[in-house]
């Protein structure tokens, strides 16, 4: 989370070492992920953990995996932040504030779920993410709208690419609601499942 706020704070400022940070950053959650897999295979070997602290243990992997690509969602914002260096200022950034908070509270929502074991909370994720992404299909018409004006088409596809990063950290996010719900009932289910009913 982290991550995301400097990666979008840097957007909004227009400030390069704020991104480099989280560029700078990245490795760190990369090594941690790895960290977090070491241990959860050596839980397996050593312990033999069974029902709720097996699913426990395989959706902690996950967990780490859906956190560190999301970190690399927030690394490829900032990294567009320093490419846009160039570029005029932004007057707008259109919805993309709105949206990266609703992406927050998804993966805010995910890992309370996670710690709680709170599948209410998991399904609370999922009614988020349609909303997300009418959010980010409502950024894009208005980009590709935008890009009828030649001299904006470079910071419209910039804008694009970070839309898009931050809808795929609302997908991860959506990733982990999957996953508790799983460790909590041993039923693994998508979110159009649960969306149907």
């Amino acid at each position: 989370d982290t991550a995301i706020e400097k990666a979008m704070s840097a957007l909004e400022a227009r400030n390069t070492l704020l991104a480099q940070e989280v560029l700078d950053g990245d490795d760190v959650i990369n090594a941690l992920r790895f960290e977090i897999e070491k241990e959860a295979l050596r839980t397996l070997a050593t312990q033999q953990p069974a029902a709720i602290d097996l699913r426990t243990t395989i959706v902690g992997m996950h967990l780490a995996t859906e956190l560190e690509r999301i970190g690399d969602h927030a690394a490829g914002i900032a990294g567009l932040v320093a490419r846009m260096e160039e570029e005029d200022e932004i007057k707008s950034l259109h919805k993309l504030p709105k949206m990266t908070n609703r992406a927050r509270k998804m993966l805010n929502q995910g890992i309370q779920a996670f710690v709680e074991n709170d599948v209410e909370l998991a399904h609370a994720v999922f009614q988020r993410e349609d909303k997300l992404d009418r959010h980010y299909q409502s950024l894009v018409q208005i980009l590709i709208d935008a890009m009828q004006d030649d001299a904006y088409i470079r910071r419209a596809t910039f804008l694009l690419w970070i839309g898009h990063n931050v809808e795929r950290i609302g997908d991860r996010a959506t990733n982990i609601a999957e996953r508790v719900i799983f460790m909590a009932t041993g039923q693994m289910i998508e979110i159009a499942d649960t969306l149907d009913e």
